[in-house]
């Protein structure tokens, strides 16, 4: 039996922990461990797989940080301010610091840890974002990439890049990469050079070259819809998530994982995961091609995380509803997803961290 621990945060006071058994496809909800209001986003350190954070997405939001002991999850070790509202993304970084934006109130921390990594330090300054003429900054994630922190900024159709500029946790934005005007750049990932941004707004996704710093430029190369065909006219799209696990022998092929979501009315098949291909990198003929739509049953899919032995697995979870969490197997090499199973014992969850049991 191979057997992982999977933890989800969602608009609750509690994260909640699954045991998923690869043997026999079962999936238990096995705990709701208390935290503060609104754990939307988890993340786990990079090298301490003991560790787990959280946000606490509210107005005056915070970051917390748990011990992992085997399958349980400890109260909350540390709580802090993450010095804004509505802090919608948080993750840690190889420099022994956490970043945390806030999506409401246009601003962020990158907070260092201190002796321990479930414990913070408090005298990280805030970083605010300058936002767009007539509008609202609202920063979405932090990508660290190098040295540099990229962060997408929804509000002001801008990545911006964060470099160290002092003590730990003191950062700079020294530079940006426009994105086209209305887009709403949401989430991004990296590889092989290339800058994948998923836009909220447009429900597109792009690829370019990364730019060098702090202030060059780059060519979109190839924009893609991510919205399946013939969508009911009562939808109204609004893309979330992107996941692109790396190359490895079961998977040689790199594919990209985005989430769609339906904030309109839904339908029965629920949004999809849209799976792309960037074919011909590197010459002109380089282009982002679309695979394959899989509908899941799930309303608004927030969140989803690539896990299990060598990555074979994903796991999804709507913000609204009542389907639960689904996990489905890669198949195809990487271009289907297969449905291994799926509980409902939560309606609803907004994003994961894998552990082995």
């Amino acid at each position: 039996m191979v057997a992982f621990t999977i933890f989800a945060g969602g608009y609750d006071v509690f994260i909640a922990a699954y045991l998923f058994n690869t043997a026999n496809s079962s999936l238990t909800l096995t705990g709701k461990y208390p935290s503060g209001a609104n754990p939307s986003w988890i993340t786990a350190h990079p090298t301490n797989k003991s560790i787990l954070y959280a946000t606490n997405e509210n107005t005056g939001g915070a970051l917390q940080s748990f011990d992992i002991t085997g399958s349980v999850l400890s109260s909350a070790v540390d709580t802090v301010p993450s010095g804004g509202d509505a802090p919608a993304f948080a993750v840690a970084l190889s420099t022994g610091e956490v970043a945390i934006m806030n999506y409401s109130s246009g601003n962020g921390r990158i907070i260092p840890e201190t002796t321990s990594p479930d414990e913070f330090s408090t005298d990280s300054p805030v970083i605010t974002f300058p936002p767009p003429v007539g509008g609202v900054s609202h920063p979405h994630m932090a990508l660290q990439h190098g040295t540099e922190i990229f962060v997408p900024d929804l509000g002001a159709d801008m990545i911006w890049r964060l470099t160290p500029s002092g003590a730990p946790g003191v950062y700079s934005i020294t530079g940006s990469i426009p994105q086209p005007t209305g887009s709403g750049p949401r989430h991004i990932a990296i590889s092989n050079d290339r800058l994948y941004t998923l836009h909220e707004l447009a429900s597109t996704l792009t690829v370019q070259p990364i730019p060098s710093a702090p202030n060059g430029t780059s060519t979109i190369i190839s924009t893609a819809s991510i919205i399946p065909a013939n969508p009911p006219a009562s939808a109204v799209w609004a893309a979330a998530e992107i996941r692109i696990p790396p190359p490895s022998p079961a998977f040689p092929n790199q594919y990209i994982y985005v989430s769609n979501r339906n904030t309109g009315v839904q339908t029965p098949t629920g949004d999809s995961i849209a799976i792309f291909e960037n074919l011909e990198q590197g010459t002109p003929r380089e282009r982002l091609q679309l695979v394959t739509q899989v509908f899941t049953g799930l309303d608004q899919i927030r969140g989803m995380e690539v896990g299990g032995e060598g990555d074979e697995y994903l796991i999804a979870g709507g913000v609204a509803g009542t389907a639960g969490v689904v996990i489905y197997r890669r198949v195809d090499g990487g271009r289907g997803l297969v449905e291994v199973v799926r509980n409902t014992d939560v309606p609803t969850r907004t994003s994961f961290v894998w552990s082995k049991a």
